[in-house]
């Protein structure tokens, strides 16, 4: 299947999240009970809600996201090039707004592919998600409502390794690492996120990770199908 897929036809992408808000005693009365609930599922013997709050991020009920990382690849001269663009910042419906625009006015035709690593149960439900909450229209690419599996024009990069096997979950950081492909986790890792974006305030470092993360993906989607990695010289980031 791989092989009849046109690379340049896939939209590699990544997500960042986080709380939203920095810390539990900021939740309305009413939100506070619904986390509670939520996390007595989550908590370990002896932790409270409160000291959980750090990982509702990682929930489109009670998250939001802060950065997507994008990134296509073109060949020139048989060599691959890989264009990566970034969307963040704290106001996430401009962020949404401005990523969806992306998808309406580029990735429109039947023919683009999403790819994320666990992009099927993450990122593409928690972008929909979040696009709904703010009030916006969901783009034809990740609105799946009525589809058939066969026609749904998502890659998952986790669920191509499972080769079946839906029990089996493996982190990209460890695919990366079996592939020797340069990984993100070099400075930070998604269990940091919150620290760095509400106690750090540093944005910036975030956008870096998330967008270390799509260089990731695609060199792992290119080892899937026995390709070389590209080189760094040929990725570029664009504002």
């Amino acid at each position: 299947m791989l092989s009849k897929i046109q690379e340049e036809k896939l939209l590699f992408l990544d997500i960042e999240t986080v709380p939203q808000f920095p810390n539990y005693d900021l939740l309305s009365p009413k939100f506070k009970r619904l986390w509670d609930k939520k996390a007595q599922y989550l908590t370990k013997e002896g932790e409270s809600p409160a000291e959980i709050y750090k990982k509702a991020g990682i929930y489109a009920e009670f998250g939001k996201i802060i950065c997507i990382s994008i990134g296509i690849i073109s060949n020139y001269k048989d060599e691959k090039y890989f264009r990566i663009k970034s969307f963040f910042g704290d106001n996430e419906k401009e962020l949404l707004e401005n990523f969806n625009e992306l998808l309406i006015t580029k990735f429109k035709k039947s023919e683009f592919l999403l790819c994320a690593h666990n992009g099927k149960e993450f990122d593409y439900p928690y972008i929909a998600r979040r696009t709904l909450i703010n009030g916006l229209k969901i783009p034809k690419i990740l609105n799946i409502a009525g589809k058939k599996p066969w026609q749904i024009p998502h890659l998952d990069t986790l669920e191509l390794w499972r080769f079946g096997d839906y029990k089996h979950w493996t982190s990209l950081d460890l695919l990366t690492t079996i592939f020797k492909i340069p990984t993100s986790k070099d400075d930070i890792d998604g269990s940091m996120v919150y620290e760095v974006y509400w106690k750090d305030k540093d944005l910036t470092r975030i956008v870096k990770y998330c967008e270390k993360d799509v260089q990731a993906v695609v060199q792992l989607f290119l080892r899937y199908k026995g390709q070389e990695l590209i080189k760094q010289k040929n990725v570029k980031i664009v504002t």
